[in-house]
């Protein structure tokens, strides 16, 4: 029998990334892993189809000479500013006086039955808990006795134009898209341990486009978010402020950038290469941690408030993960600390076999947590295959069943 593969695209502003795993007995082992700029995104959504399929067809061939194999499926990511949660609640009787595979269907279908404009679709429904006969905190309410079972769960929207367009660039790549994933989701799944999100957690996705956020708290995600700032409004102000091009102020923001001016000594100096041909300058190193620092502490304030104005900021008791391309700033996790007065850690990918040494950095932490839910969706034996359809779709065929049912 053929091993499974199963490949997770991340389609961000500033790369796009394919890692490829294979489902093992005893877990996943990563066995390719292909990268290539992007610029057909900005903020997450594409603004250029032809760039982006180009971009995404280098990141695929390089990913399969690596593995070894043809890859014609992927689970791709996606973010931007279009992105919406919401939490939702859904009542019914019992008829059997017991909990039946039928009613926590029906129970969810309820909780999902909410008016969403006709220019979004919905992208998750995800259960948070069940409630049997107002007895909470259930995850399975299977076979429970009772009356009256209840859900509680947080719908992920988006753009319907921005989903269709990923859509579309994977299908002109050649690629079937067997899912799409909201980032955070996708990163939580590879750099969160089960601890973690029941003690409760804020995971922020630093990204180069966006910056996303996911508050899991009791084992269940309770919220989600989309900043539309990330790592390029470093990388801008990096520019302006050096008088150096985009591509130079990335490498320079990469190698000697520091969210925290703090942590920078007195005489270090960095080397900035000129514009049009004039001649590198020396600086102080801390004339890049006065220009970083703001712009960082800005996001990082900006997500806090959004956690202060969602109403769970005191359920994060494990602390902050920072994950994602920007995380990887030297300062980043003090920052987090600092803001968000709560313990911070950067977030790696974890539990997985193989190129361990190559994925291993945060930038990969949405492809990899991709490859993980991929994972997990096909032992649940549940499988989408989209070709420029609707995602809501889905659910709407789920809600024509019931109603066969009720009839």
């Amino acid at each position: 029998m053929a091993a499974e593969i199963i490949v997770g695209l991340d389609i961000g502003t500033t790369k796009i990334c394919a890692v490829v795993g294979e489902l093992k007995p005893d877990g996943i082992e990563i066995i390719g892993i292909g990268s290539h700029p992007s610029d057909g995104l900005r903020k997450g959504v594409v603004i250029n189809i032809e760039h982006t399929v180009n971009s995404i067809k280098e990141a695929i061939e390089e990913a399969e000479t690596m593995a070894g194999c043809e890859i014609s499926s992927v689970y791709a990511g996606i973010a931007g500013g279009h992105i919406k949660g919401f939490n939702s609640h859904g009542v019914i009787p019992l008829k059997e006086k017991e909990v039946t595979r039928k009613d926590v269907e029906r129970v969810i279908e309820a909780a999902s039955a909410v008016a969403i404009p006709m220019d979004r679709e919905v992208i998750h429904v995800l259960t948070q808990e069940f409630i049997v006969d107002e007895q909470g905190g259930i995850m399975d309410p299977l076979g429970m006795s009772g009356v009256r079972l209840e859900a509680k769960i947080h719908i992920v929207t988006g753009a319907v134009t921005s989903a269709q367009n990923i859509i579309k660039c994977a299908n002109k790549a050649g690629l079937d898209v067997a899912d799409i994933v909201l980032q955070s989701l996708a990163s939580n799944e590879s750099v969160l341990s089960d601890e973690e999100r029941t003690l409760g957690v804020a995971l922020l996705d630093f990204g180069g486009g966006t910056t996303d956020m996911a508050v899991f708290s009791r084992g269940a995600i309770k919220h989600t978010s989309v900043l539309a700032l990330g790592g390029d409004n470093l990388t801008y102000d990096l520019s302006i402020g050096l008088r150096t091009s985009r591509k130079d102020a990335e490498k320079v923001k990469m190698k000697y950038g520091c969210a925290l001016c703090s942590m920078i000594g007195e005489d270090e100096t960095v080397e900035v290469p000129g514009v049009g041909g004039r001649k590198p300058r020396v600086l102080s190193r801390r004339i890049l941690g006065e220009i970083l620092e703001p712009r960082v502490e800005e996001i990082f304030t900006l997500i806090h408030n959004e956690l202060l104005r969602s109403g769970f900021a005191d359920s994060i008791n494990s602390g902050v993960v920072v994950t994602g391309g920007s995380a990887e700033l030297s300062g980043i996790a003090e920052m987090a600390e600092a803001v968000f007065k709560s313990p911070a850690r950067i977030g790696y990918p974890r539990e997985i076999k193989g190129l361990v040494e190559v994925v291993n950095k945060p930038m990969y932490a949405t492809a990899v947590g991709l490859v993980l839910y991929g994972a997990r969706r096909s032992k649940e034996g549940k499988k989408f295959r989209i070709r420029d359809t609707n995602i809501f779709g889905r659910v709407m065929d789920r809600m024509k069943r019931w109603f066969k049912d009720i009839i």
